[in-house]
Parts: C-alpha cells; sequence; structure tokens
C-alpha cells in the first residue's frame, strides 16, 4: 500500500482506512531530534491474505554524532475474537471481514548530543 492515498486505496480494496497519523515519539532523541513515524489502521470488509514487505523491524534507525537511535516500526493483526497477531517484517497472514492491520513505520534517528543545544 506504501502511501498510497486513502481514496485509491479504498477503491482498488475492500478495505477501509480507519486511522493514518504520526507516530508521537518514535523519533531518536538529539540536537535535531529524529523525525516521528506514521501509524495506519486498515480494516479488512472481506477475507484477505496480507503479505508485508517492510525494514528497520528488528533494528532501530541508529543516530548520528551521538544522537539517539529512533523506534523500530513493527505491525500486527487485530482479529475479531481479540487476538493479536504480531507481524515479522516479511510477512504474511489470513484476514477475516473486521480484521484491522496496524503499521507503525519506524522513527528516524536523531542528530547531535543534546546537550549540545
Amino acid at each position: 500500500s506504501r502511501l498510497t492515498d486513502p481514496e485509491i486505496l479504498e477503491t482498488r480494496f475492500p478495505v477501509l482506512l480507519e486511522g493514518f497519523g504520526v507516530r508521537p515519539d518514535s523519533g531518536g532523541q538529539g540536537r535535531w531530534r529524529g523525525g516521528h513515524g506514521a501509524e495506519r489502521r486498515i480494516r479488512f470488509l472481506e477475507p484477505m491474505t496480507v503479505a508485508l514487505l517492510a525494514n528497520s523491524r528488528e533494528q532501530a534507525p541508529e543516530g548520528l554524532h551521538g544522537g539517539g537511535s529512533a523506534q523500530a516500526g513493527n505491525a500486527w493483526i487485530e482479529h475479531t475474537d481479540h487476538r493479536q497477531q504480531m507481524l515479522k517484517g516479511r510477512d504474511r497472514a489470513d484476514v477475516e471481514p473486521g480484521s484491522v492491520l496496524v503499521l507503525r513505520t519506524p522513527g528516524g534517528g536523531g542528530w547531535g548530543k543534546s546537550e549540545d543545544v
């Protein structure tokens, strides 16, 4: 889905984009703080198979010149029976109508030491 416009995503697939926003505090600390990641919530309206190919899931983006690392990305499925199924960076899962895929992209690493401010 990349950063597909919600209207295009919902027109091409039987899904509803329930949320798309900034992932607060996901960027690394530093003189210049790293950028925040994003979080998207996609509800499935029909049975489907989800395939995920994502980076920075096991190792968070590192800061530079003393800056802190960002938060790594992660993803999971909230099934209709209230189970949460964590997904790896390269994974696939079958979903039923009403299930929600939560995608959280990593933040950016910070730059420089905080005390240099």
